[in-house]
């Protein structure tokens, strides 16, 4: 039953047993089938060795969805987080790898002192609290324990070890001691613990497998962050804890019974478009700009509504519509905003709205709209190259070699004045053999584009000379756009591609040769199920492959160790071995 509410009147229910457990904002659709059949399959169907086990860095967008979820959504974390090296095509496998300095350390520490503050000031502190001390102005053993057991465990991903969480409740005492103020010192024990390594990463654990002597499993919380972060992007909630802690995630009945909550919640928009906003590589979009004078309506605005319009379609599409994937690629349907309808040449209304291009229109898919078109071009002009690139390596998973560094750009960049077209100046890398070879597999998917100039208006001509948008993919030859549309969408190694890119993404690890028997597998059910996102996610989910692992996290070096506790406060060292409890 409903224990408090938070001051956006969000539910928040508890268990009243040994511990109370603040809930996340699940809404009543979470509670429901997703309405998807589970595919006839087994985990022991996929042979595999298991994943790697990981330790992950929690991104800044992960850290603030689970504090929503926890405390409300008027709880603000503006900050940014340590930068994150992309790998195997993905922002979130190189969390895995990335490393934290000094410098953004105290980026850690400002955020969880600003989240802490809003969680105990005044206007927080009667919905957020589930306790009121006998003094504010005194410490509080009960009180203090009651909300960071609950707390802790949410943020924590598991139960807090009770050594640890006498640590926190000593440090908000003493904290509230020192300033004459509970809410203070509890404020201080809630910074320490939000700013934890155990908090801040991601770390798996394993145990043994009882039904496959031998191979280890990750354990049941576990199982439960690798489930969340992939289909939600934030920490697992408490019926995804509960789940974890009764073993049910680790029988096919209990796994695909959460599944079916997962998958029906709404939070489930939040996960997916996060997956592909890290595959279609929209952080580039932060610093993406083009010349004014030569696209005076691409503004800043249009740079961030051509992200947005791109992830609505595709949340339309794949999650509300439950299509197929690759009608991604040739489908008319999308959205439209004020600063979108100047670029496309359209009538502006309010807000976004929904909007479907007639059928003798050259837009069609997602390789037409701004975000692609802009974003893999110049900033005065189009690129043939850039944007083949981009579809080798983006939507097909492909590696397209760097140009060595002595390659001479000048004849390129500073063509004859004769050179009108991009078809024309891009010939040029052709006559040089070191770069042939690469401009081979680029430029003539790309030339299908130059109807769409940098910013991604359409265009017939190009500096008085009619375009040539004709090209080839793969031996596929075609006249114009709808033509490259049409062999994406029948590529095999399209849906491959993005099979490939949710393996990782869900596992946190690059799929490996070892895995291809994996793959194999998963590419086989997302085709029997009509390449649909929803049976994909549940095919990977249900499969060994995600829940088998085969090697020790590496442990962070014993020195490691953070500072908490705000200003005036008793600051607590914390090393990571020993908040591993």
């Amino acid at each position: 039953m409903p224990l408090f509410r938070s001051a956006a009147g969000y539910s928040v229910t508890g268990v009243i047993a040994a511990t109370l457990a603040l809930a996340s904002c699940s809404g009543p659709a979470a509670q429901k089938s997703a309405g998807v059949k589970p595919t006839a399959i087994a985990a022991s169907d996929a042979p595999t060795d298991g994943t790697a086990r990981r330790l992950r860095l929690v991104t800044a967008e992960q850290y603030r969805n689970t504090l929503a979820y926890v405390f409300g959504p008027n709880i603000t974390i503006p900050s940014a987080f340590a930068p994150v090296t992309r790998t195997d095509g993905l922002l979130g496998v190189g969390t895995s790898l990335a490393g934290v300095t000094a410098s953004q350390m105290e980026i850690y520490q400002k955020t969880a002192a600003t989240a802490a503050a809003q969680v105990v000031n005044e206007s927080n502190r009667h919905f957020l609290v589930p306790c009121t001390p006998k003094d504010t102005a005194a410490p509080d053993d009960a009180c203090a324990r009651i909300f960071l057991s609950a707390v802790g465990r949410l943020v924590y991903r598991r139960p807090l070890a009770e050594e640890r969480l006498v640590e926190y409740i000593a440090e908000a005492n003493e904290s509230a001691t020192k300033l004459k103020d509970f809410y203070a010192g509890l404020g201080a024990a809630l910074e320490g613990m939000l700013l934890s390594p155990r908090v801040l990463m991601v770390s798996e654990r394993g145990e043994p497998d009882p039904d496959h002597p031998g191979h280890e499993r990750l354990d049941g919380y576990s199982l439960a962050s690798r489930l969340s972060f992939f289909l939600w992007n934030a920490g697992p909630d408490d019926l995804l804890l509960k789940a974890a802690a009764s073993g049910e995630l680790h029988t096919q009945k209990g796994l695909s019974k959460t599944l079916d909550r997962m998958l029906a919640s709404p939070r489930l928009e939040a996960g997916m478009r996060a997956f592909f906003d890290d595959m279609f590589m929209f952080d580039d979009f932060n610093n993406l700009a083009k010349d004014g004078q030569i696209y005076p309506v691409f503004t800043g605005v249009a740079v961030q509504d051509a992200r947005e319009q791109t992830l609505r379609t595709v949340i339309d599409h794949l999650l509300t519509k439950d299509r197929d994937y690759r009608d991604l690629f040739t489908t008319r349907s999308t959205f439209i905003s004020p600063s979108l309808a100047t670029i496309y040449r359209l009538p502006t209304t309010p807000g976004w709205s929904p909007y479907e291009f007639p059928a003798d229109s050259p837009r069609m898919g997602l390789l037409t709209q701004i975000s692609f078109l802009a974003g893999h071009a110049h900033p005065g002009r189009s690129s043939p190259t850039l944007r083949g690139k981009a579809l080798r390596e983006v939507l097909l998973c492909q590696t397209v070699p760097r140009p060595p560094a002595n390659v001479d750009f000048s004849a390129v960049e500073n063509p004859a004045s004769t050179i009108k077209t991009q078809r024309e100046r891009v010939a040029l890398h052709l006559k040089n053999p070191v770069c042939a070879g690469c401009h081979k597999i680029t430029d003539p998917m790309g030339l299908a584009l130059e109807n769409f100039d940098g910013a991604g208006q359409f265009r017939t001509e190009e500096k008085g000379s009619k375009i040539d948008a004709s090209g080839s993919l793969d031996g596929k030859e075609f006249q114009d756009v709808t033509g490259l549309a049409a062999a994406l969408h029948d590529h095999p190694q399209v849906p491959s591609c993005l099979v490939k890119r949710v393996f990782a993404y869900g596992t946190g690890s690059p799929a490996s040769a070892d895995e291809k028997s994996t793959l194999d597998y998963l590419n086989k059910n997302f085709a029997a199920g009509g390449y649909r996102l929803r049976n994909l996610l549940r095919t990977v989910v249900m499969s060994s492959a995600f829940s088998t692992v085969s090697s020790p996290t590496p442990e962070p070096a014993k020195s490691a160790s953070v500072v908490h506790g705000s200003s005036g406060a008793s600051p607590v060292k914390t090393d990571i071995k020993t908040d591993a409890q």
